[in-house]
């Protein structure tokens, strides 16, 4: 018996040493300089988990940091992202940046580390300087520019280029690169797993729909916030491919966001079963429709009130929770037999508590470009 116990008790100790020594690995390698390649090809040495000091620059940096980090680390941060100054870029201020509504009081907080918003074309070196940052973290998606900005710094700068597409590698990528450079590899998966399993639920719904079921949907209000309106559209729009939705415009030849002919919206309105609206497009057609009540006559889905709202969700890039939780409602728009059971208030609340860390939809939904909320719209009284 008292062989068994000194076994036991020698066994114990031999795993207590082994997990000791791992802890002491772990932490040796926590230190040491590695080399990653950012995501404009960029090798850069790193020390992962080692920095204390970050600014982010660049429409969407800020944003996918808050993903990874929330607002621990920064120590600066550019003046459109800080909405107590009166002199700044102010054109996204009425819609609803989920990363704002969570982190905009830290934000308030911090020096200006240069001025950013839509038409900044460049790094401010000396105002990121100002901010005494050990890592910078871009989305000024040039190689020989970030090279220069990281001389003149001294400090590594990390380029991102996440891409529009929340399920693409693109996005994922981004998240694993800054789970490494900032030492949260788990916190990183943690996002991917919880897009994937997204991603895997709406799939598993709508992928026995035969072809012959589907109804022809249109998409508007992609592309640029300032000027998108009824005609920019997309073939391939990352939300129906996901939602297994039938794309009436389908058949163009380039992909991305574009802007169709006013002609071919006419000969295609009677084929839209169901339009799909990006609320950023509101603005723009509401002028539009005041001139011409007839604009949308030709349009099936508006003459059967199958018009429906999505949050704008491509303000000051991608708000990729966003990007998400719109996916779930087309499908249930498109589909509503197969989401009946889906509540998209619920929904985005589930979304920006694991991308922000708390509910946020009653606050996004309070936006005036919100307009409520994700909703069916009545066309005969909308855009009066």
């Amino acid at each position: 018996m008292k062989r068994i116990l000194t076994v036991c008790v020698m066994l114990a100790l031999s795993v207590a040493m082994l997990f000791a020594a791992s802890i002491a690995e772990a932490a040796q390698d926590k230190g040491k300089t590695v080399t990653v390649t950012d995501m404009v090809g960029r090798e850069v040495e790193i020390v992962p988990g080692s920095y204390t000091r970050v600014v982010c620059i660049g429409a969407g940096a800020l944003r996918v940091y808050t993903y990874i980090n929330g607002a621990d680390l920064l120590c600066g941060v550019e003046d459109i992202e800080n909405k107590t100054l009166q002199s700044r870029p102010k054109v996204f201020d009425s819609v609803a940046l989920p990363y704002h509504i969570a982190y905009g009081d830290v934000f308030a907080t911090l020096p200006s580390c240069g001025t950013g918003g839509p038409q900044a074309q460049a790094a401010e070196a000396e105002k990121i300087l100002s901010c005494n940052p050990d890592i910078v973290i871009s989305e000024y998606e040039d190689a020989d520019k970030s090279n220069a900005l990281q001389e003149q710094l001294g400090v590594p700068v990390i380029t991102l280029k996440p891409g529009q597409n929340v399920f693409a590698s693109a996005f994922k990528d981004t998240m694993r690169l800054l789970g490494q450079v900032f030492g949260k590899e788990a916190r990183a998966q943690e996002i991917i797993s919880f897009v994937e399993a997204e991603e895997a639920g709406i799939k598993s719904r709508v992928s026995a729909i035969a072809e012959d079921q589907k109804p022809s949907v249109y998409i508007c209000g992609l592309g640029n916030w300032g000027t998108t309106n009824h005609l920019m559209t997309s073939p391939n729009f990352p939300s129906f491919e996901t939602a297994n939705v039938k794309n009436v415009v389908g058949d163009l030849a380039a992909k991305g966001a574009q802007a169709i002919e006013k002609e071919k919206f006419v000969a295609i309105g009677s084929a839209m079963d169901i339009m799909i609206i990006d609320a950023a497009a509101v603005k723009n057609i509401k002028p539009l429709y005041a001139e011409d009540k007839t604009m949308f006559d030709s349009c099936k889905a508006w003459t059967t009130g199958e018009v429906y709202l999505q949050l704008a969700f491509n303000a000051y890039y991608t708000n990729y929770e966003l990007a998400l939780a719109n996916t779930w409602f087309i499908a249930q728009s498109v589909y509503p037999e197969l989401f009946g059971d889906i509540d998209m208030t619920a929904k985005l609340d589930e979304i920006t508590e694991v991308f922000q860390g708390k509910a946020l939809s009653s606050e996004i939904f309070a936006f005036p470009t919100s307009f409520g909320g994700y909703r069916k719209i009545d066309t005969a009284s909308f855009f009066n």
